[in-house]
């Protein structure tokens, strides 16, 4: 099959496209052929070695896959070949106490494609049978790849962590990314006024299009009190945050007494200086968060194929031409998903 690869770690020049062997297909799993492949800032972590730096190599990235069923191996009921497909990205291993409980991302086993494990830049790749989604009908190939991890990972943080209810002030850093492009539409779902911030005007416009009722650029050094400003002077009841430590005082600062924040990702560098007066004097809650149970991307789904959540697909390149895409992302130069296409 066609794929491509990282060959090393480093830059995006360690990925080569070309044939490789197929992924097999064994009993309870699916074989799915790749129409597109979302990227996800881990697959860049991934490849400089930062995230998983002990993976086996050669590694195939792309957790966010959308095609059609190849074909399945022994046991797999209820999914066949040619169904149109949306896979979920995280991979459990069903049967331990944290996978009954519906917390299946905290399974011990628990692994992501694409970073664990082969993922989507191929023509190809094989997940177990629970990973396997129906597509809904109203997406294209490309918005549908552009759907599973974000959409997750932003769901876990406003719905299950945050627990956003109507009326609140939410503040969504980084708008133009994939997490926080989903994060203000499941906010919005839920009845919140959400706060936008993004580094550059076209993209405070393109939040605002997207839903955001305010918008901030967060590149002015007093951005916090903006936020604090449009709330009344009360900052965001509950923050969405995936920047890093270079805005992470600045985000503790816009958040109201009693707030809580959700943590996702540190772009901008995980040591950050925390004013623990601010944690305990101002009662602030800060809650971890990684992606979400598999069980989540049934609603997203629905929601989706109402025309309630939609995916924002903010570029396009053929599967060859993945060290662009990854240039692309790295650039933070799009407002929504780098998509690659396959076949």
């Amino acid at each position: 099959m066609q794929a491509v690869w990282m060959e090393a770690r480093g830059g995006p020049e360690v990925l080569r496209y070309g044939e490789i062997a197929a992924p097999p297909v064994g009993a309870g799993q699916v074989r799915v052929a790749v129409k597109a492949v979302a990227l996800n800032h881990l697959d860049l972590w991934v490849r400089k070695g930062v995230a998983s730096p002990k993976l086996a190599l050669p590694h195939i990235l792309g957790c966010d896959i959308a095609g059609v069923v190849e074909s399945v191996g022994a046991g797999v009921e209820g999914v066949g070949p040619g169904d149109a497909v949306v896979l979920n990205p995280g991979v459990s291993c069903g049967r331990c106490e944290r996978c009954l409980s519906g917390q299946d991302n905290l399974c011990p086993e628990y692994q992501i494609l694409g970073e664990h494990r082969w993922g989507g830049y191929a023509e190809l790749v094989t997940v177990p049978a629970a990973n396997v989604l129906p597509k809904p009908a109203n997406l294209s190939w490309l918005e549908a790849a552009a759907i599973p991890l974000t959409f997750l990972t932003a769901w876990q943080m406003v719905v299950d962590k945050l627990q956003v209810r109507p009326g609140e002030d939410v503040l969504v850093m980084a708008a133009g990314s994939g997490v926080s492009v989903a994060a203000i539409q499941i906010a919005k779902l839920y009845g919140a006024r959400v706060i936008a911030t993004a580094s550059s005007e076209a993209k405070l416009a393109q939040a605002r299009a997207l839903g955001a009722d305010e918008a901030v650029n967060y590149t002015r050094p007093d951005w916090f009190k903006e936020v604090r400003q449009l709330t009344g002077g009360k900052g965001a009841d509950a923050v969405v945050d995936h920047t890093g430590a270079q805005y992470w005082e600045g985000v503790i600062k816009a958040t109201a007494w009693g707030g809580r924040i959700s943590l996702v990702g540190a772009s901008s560098g995980y040591e950050a200086t925390t004013p623990l007066s601010h944690i305990f004097y101002r009662q602030l809650s800060i809650f971890g968060s990684t992606m979400a149970s598999k069980s989540r991307l049934f609603p997203i789904l629905r929601w989706v194929s109402q025309g309630r959540l939609r995916p924002v697909v903010g570029a396009t390149l053929p599967l060859d031409q993945a060290a662009e895409a990854h240039r692309l992302l790295e650039a933070r130069q799009v407002f929504g998903k780098v998509v690659l296409q396959v076949g």
